[in-house]
């Protein structure tokens, strides 16, 4: 037993690409409402709704061995039509990968790898990739729902928790469900949803839409095949 129980010590220690969870927190914002009722979706679909910001920030965990606690990844993209929107088809999108300045080499790459595996089909056509000092705070307590992220000068999220006075119609809700996998998601008002950097031909500054999403994830790392 006690060979057996070695044995399989060994193996996880030689196999660093073996099942291993990470987890942390996300927000993304998008430039049509997601937390709102059929009369403004159907107002904005297929005019907007085609840009996308997902940022992560590993608390804890490795990616295909690679350990990335505390580091932070961002993807921004321009599809070819309203993301989510079951009548249009948004793809190929076109994005720029930004990675946490702090990684070094093998990081950097996990980190990509992490990105386009938590949204493959957004993240798979990158045009760029930026390297930028990344801050992502999600709110606790009274600010449960709040976000903030700084992704240098290329990107910036500010999001607070939806109001009674945030809602337009009456009737909202999630219309559009978030753009990658969650272990918890709400939806959240945007104060500041920014992208300044270049590559998608086209640069963005929305505010005041309920547009954005704040989470936690936690994935296993299966091995990759």
């Amino acid at each position: 037993m006690k060979a057996t129980i070695l044995l399989v010590l060994i193996l996880g220690l030689a196999c660093p690409g073996w099942s291993a969870v990470i987890s942390g927190d996300y927000v993304e914002t998008r430039s049509a409402n997601v937390y709102t009722g059929p009369c403004v979706a159907n107002a904005e679909s297929g005019l907007t709704g085609d840009q996308a910001i997902l940022a992560w920030r590993i608390r804890k965990g490795s990616w295909q061995g690679v350990k990335l606690d505390g580091l932070g990844v961002v993807g921004v993209t321009k599809a070819k039509a309203t993301l989510g929107d079951p009548y249009g088809n948004p793809y190929p999108a076109k994005s720029v990968l930004i990675v946490d300045a702090r990684a070094n080499p093998r990081q950097r790459e996990a980190l990509e790898s992490f990105a386009q595996t938590m949204a493959p089909e957004l993240l798979r056509n990158v045009v760029t990739v930026e390297s930028a000092p990344i801050h992502l705070a999600l709110g606790e307590g009274e600010a449960h729902g709040s976000a903030e992220l700084q992704a240098g000068n290329l990107a910036r999220i500010k999001a607070r928790p939806i109001g009674a006075k945030d809602h337009l119609c009456g009737n909202e809700h999630v219309y559009y469900p978030p753009l990658t996998q969650l272990s918890h998601a709400m939806p959240a008002y945007t104060i500041n949803d920014e992208f300044s950097g270049s590559g998608l031909g086209v640069n963005w500054k929305i505010n005041g839409k309920t547009n954005a999403f704040v989470g936690h994830f936690s994935y296993d790392d299966a091995p990759q095949r």
